[in-house]
């Protein structure tokens, strides 16, 4: 193999692995440097300025999380946003690794590793840094996940139904269970709409705290608290003339709901600390998995505002019962993982196809993209395999345990990957906010392929 012009630093605490790297990767590279603690890693970047790093995930023999890895992945991402990072692992961190390429490393080698796939992952990582260096590949924005229709009985009405409402203004509710693309399904009828060329603004309005969730909808003005140092248009501001899309609205406490009745009954707001009432012209799309008649009848949902959103009312099935949009959806997914993590797996084979179409999928299309993307870093080969596609083992429940079993599941995960969300992937908080152990919080995301 030629030689590289690249710039290789090196991060491990094992002097061995470092001695070995110190005779291979110089033969192969331009310049090399090895260090023992990523706690000189920052300053060392500023001086050596890699091309790539190779990154150990733990540093500690008594600490064995990988945690540390992924903060300092964190950190050389923050910092030094155009230094790639090969992640540097053992086989029992895989998961993390995984979860590493997610947050912007270029890939991962699994130690004992072998010479000739190290030296070739390190090589891609250099070209494809030298190339974003120097322009020669353009950036183009991901596109949205593109609406799948499938041929069941219930997505022909229900394609039919946005076929007919699209071009309207006429406000939608879109209910179903997590996962089920309810904000896919936003964006598609936004697209549709006259208003296209417009903002689609979303909103998770579950997650906007009391404190700001008046400033985060309406705005504020300058000076009308502590840290409003400038004007600050909100949501309903930033969709004029398009679509704002509230998912999960069910959340919203009952004293907040008042507020936001108001404002899109009287299609006008009022930014904090102001008096003046601002005009705006929406489309309102609402989205939420809970039942909201049955919160109108136990007096936590306002009627006035479940009529007010419920003009129009879509429920999106599971994708259970929409089986036959599985196999598309896992093949968009497959093709759009592979050329964001440069995998050269393009098919799914028969068997693969097979496992997938009998997974029960309670977490629904999602949990379908987060097994496929796992799958296509985890491949070695261009053809996925059921091996390669982990699924969580389900023990067997009495049908009457069922309904139980599956809400009680069904909570956890939603709690769990709210805070994950809340956290930015934060394992150490979210752990804690939920009270439990990393350890813990490790299993439970495995379980439910988070």
């Amino acid at each position: 193999m030629a030689k590289s012009k690249g710039k290789i630093l090196v991060v491990d605490d094992n002097s061995g692995i470092r001695a070995a790297l110190k005779l291979l990767l110089p033969i192969h590279f331009a310049q090399v440097e090895l260090i023992p603690s990523p706690n000189e890693l920052i300053s060392r970047i500023a001086e050596f300025r890699p091309d790539v790093v190779l990154l150990d995930m733990n540093f500690h023999t008594d600490i064995n999380t990988g945690n540390e890895g992924l903060y300092w992945l964190s950190e050389i991402k923050k910092r030094c946003p155009d230094v790639e990072v090969v992640l540097f692992t053992a086989y029992a961190d895989i998961q993390l690794a995984v979860e590493g390429m997610k947050r912007g490393a270029f890939d991962f080698i699994v130690k004992p590793w072998e010479n000739e796939k190290l030296v070739t992952t390190l090589t891609a990582a250099y070209d494809h840094r030298a190339k974003e260096f120097s322009h020669e590949e353009k950036s183009i924005p991901a596109s949205a996940v593109p609406m799948l229709w499938g041929g069941s009985p219930a997505m022909s009405s229900i394609r039919k139904t946005v076929d007919k409402i699209a071009p309207t203004d006429a406000t939608v509710l879109i209910t179903g269970e997590n996962g089920t693309g309810k904000d896919v399904l936003a964006g598609e009828i936004h697209r549709m709409s006259d208003r296209a060329m417009k903002p689609m603004v979303c909103v998770d309005a579950g997650a906007l705290t009391e404190t700001l969730f008046e400033s985060e909808l309406f705005g504020h003005v300058k000076g009308a608290f502590t840290d409003a140092h400038a004007d600050h248009a909100g949501k309903f501001e930033q969709a004029d003339g398009g679509t704002l899309f509230l998912d999960e609205i069910g959340n919203i406490p009952l004293h907040l709901q008042a507020k936001l009745l108001r404002a899109i009954q009287n299609r006008t707001i009022t930014r904090v600390g102001d008096t003046k009432a601002i005009p705006v012209d929406i489309r309102l799309i609402c989205a939420t998995n809970k039942d909201l008649e049955k919160m109108v009848r136990d007096g936590e949902f306002r009627e006035d505002l479940f009529y007010r959103i419920n003009t129009m009312h879509i429920n999106l099935p599971a994708l259970r019962e929409r089986s036959d949009e599985i196999i598309p959806l896992a093949e968009m997914f497959l093709k759009k993982y592979a050329e964001r993590y440069r995998r050269n797996v393009s098919v799914l084979s028969a068997e693969a196809m097979a496992k997938l179409k009998e997974h029960r999928w309670s977490g629904n299309i999602r949990e379908l993209q987060n097994c496929i993307e796992k799958a296509v870093i985890l491949s070695e080969d261009g053809e996925l395999q059921p091996q390669d596609i982990q699924l969580p083992q389900s023990a067997p429940v009495h049908e009457e345990d069922e309904m139980v079993e599956e809400t009680l599941e069904m909570v956890e995960e939603r709690t769990i990957r709210a805070a994950m969300s809340r956290f930015g992937g934060n394992l150490s908080l979210v752990a804690k906010s939920l009270d439990i152990s990393r350890p813990t919080l490790y299993s439970k995301l495995k379980k439910y392929n988070i």
